[in-house]
């Protein structure tokens, strides 16, 4: 899955947040939902454009820019 064919980021859209190609769905969105329990079923039912791809494509996106990030722990 190469999420750059699905995952767009434009200064005037979104305030340049990363969204799903040809429409005003932010990744943030997409992936918030799907840490509350929300199915990509769901997902699709109430965004009916978007598609199974997609949605994997923010997941990938995501997975693709915590690699280069830095973790840290609450541990002393």
């Amino acid at each position: 899955m190469e999420w750059k064919d699905h995952i767009v980021s434009e200064p005037k859209v979104l305030f340049g947040k990363p969204r799903v190609k040809g429409t005003r769905i932010s990744v943030e969105l997409i992936l918030d939902k799907l840490g509350n329990g929300v199915t990509k079923e769901e997902l699709m039912e109430s965004y009916p454009n978007l598609t199974e791809h997609q949605i994997q494509a923010c997941i990938s996106f995501a997975a693709d820019k915590l690699k280069s990030e830095v973790a840290y722990s609450d541990e002393k």
